[in-house]
């Protein structure tokens, strides 16, 4: 995309910054040794640096270290050809040219009310769906014809699939989980931070949080985060309705969202722990990571909503899933995503499933096959099983984008 110029709008999308991991305490450093040395096995990983030497430590990421007890073992983990990705940049530069140059229309502030499913002329099979949709600025509703539904509205697919009544999309359910994050406001201490240092999840938190104090930039200024906290709240969407949850419950999810929650007890502990925190409990699971931390430099915000996937299991009755998840009709005409993933790093592997699962016979010719291959170089490959391909994507993409990332 940046070759063809798909992204001038977004120059600065993509920079590199280390990405580290860091812990405290004898097992800590002993596990994370082992784990690096597990690593160094895989040629993914080439290029990692491992290190229990306080002062090293002290020099990648000093806000970390200062204030620390020089007396605790710690070690870290650094990989410099991590990057941060500016995923909203990178989405408006390119609906931009999808609507300025490839004829796509874009329908802001609507929202989906029904789905019916269209039968073709003397056949049972779907004609494809009629959508009804109502414009918010002035509440009018229209219907429109669509051969294919992709539902991908985040923690709100899940009530829409639940419209189209499809025999796939009984028994799924949905557990919302809030995201928070304590924002940096002195420029002073953000400037001398320039990683992501990530630590270790707590005893039954869910995996996505795991604490990290994060570099980021944000509208093209340099921003530090710490976090996530975790939140409830019965909504599916950051300004959902407080009725999202039970509105949800059907007779068919109804005992696997149950026997979900009996089976995850540490994770509602985690949460009920989570939400009763104190703005001095947030403060200090932030010295962990940064020991002379002060409530005045920090703000907390509100970030969004998770709904992690719910799905009948025949042994366990209902499971919670911790990825994501396409579920499909039969026919290929409506596909929706469900679930809270680490988000749009996941979003290229997600399409091409899609792709497989509802245009299975476009996606095997010849022509599209090769057009794949254009996209994504690695496309049909594996870049855990060949060294030399990772060694020439690196290179490739080191080059067009003019980061540090072949190591």
């Amino acid at each position: 995309m940046v070759e063809q110029g798909f992204l001038q709008d977004a120059p600065d999308f993509i920079r590199s910054i280390p990405h580290i991991s860091f812990v405290w305490g004898e097992e800590n450093v002993n596990f994370l040794r082992k784990r690096y040395d597990a690593l160094q096995q895989c040629h993914l990983f080439h290029g990692m640096e491992f290190t229990d030497d306080a002062q090293k430590i002290a020099h990648w990421i000093p806000l970390v270290m200062e204030g620390r007890d020089p007396a605790e073992p710690v070690a870290a983990t650094r990989m410099d050809i991590g990057t941060d990705v500016n995923f909203g940049a990178l989405t408006r530069a390119m609906f931009t040219r999808l609507v300025e140059q490839e004829g796509v229309t874009i329908h802001f502030h609507h929202d989906v009310r029904e789905l019916w499913p269209v039968s073709r002329s003397g056949s049972k099979t779907l004609g494809g769906w009629k959508v009804r949709v109502e414009d918010l600025s002035n509440g009018h509703e229209r219907d429109i014809q669509a051969r294919f539904v992709f539902i991908g509205a985040g923690g709100g697919s899940l009530r829409l699939l639940e419209k189209s009544d499809i025999p796939e999309s009984r028994g799924y359910g949905g557990f919302p989980v809030g995201g928070q994050w304590l924002k940096c406001l002195n420029r002073n201490i953000i400037e001398r931070h320039e990683a992501k240092v990530y630590g270790k999840a707590s005893v039954g938190a869910p995996p996505m949080s795991v604490p990290h104090l994060d570099t980021r930039m944000i509208d093209g200024k340099r921003e530090l985060l710490f976090g996530p906290y975790a939140g409830f709240s019965t909504k599916f969407l950051k300004h959902g309705s407080y009725l999202d949850l039970p509105k949800s419950l059907q007779l068919s999810n109804l005992a696997p969202m149950m026997m979900a929650g009996l089976h995850n007890i540490p994770l509602t502990k985690y949460l009920v722990q989570q939400v009763m925190q104190s703005p001095e409990d947030r403060l200090f699971a932030l010295r962990d990571y940064f020991p002379n931390a002060q409530m005045q430099d920090w703000e907390l915000e509100v970030a969004g909503q998770r709904v992690q996937v719910i799905k009948k299991d025949e042994e366990e009755g209902g499971i919670l899933e911790f990825g994501t998840e396409i579920v499909s009709a039969a026919d290929g005409s409506i596909a929706a995503l469900l679930g809270a993933s680490p988000g749009a790093s996941t979003a290229v592997s997600i399409m091409l499933t899609l792709l497989e699962r509802c245009f299975p016979d476009k996606i095997k010719s010849d022509e599209n096959q090769d057009k794949l291959r254009e996209m994504i170089p690695s496309y049909g490959r594996s870049l855990a099983k060949d060294p030399a391909l990772l060694k020439e994507l690196r290179k490739y993409t080191s080059e067009v984008l003019g980061l540090e990332l072949a190591g």
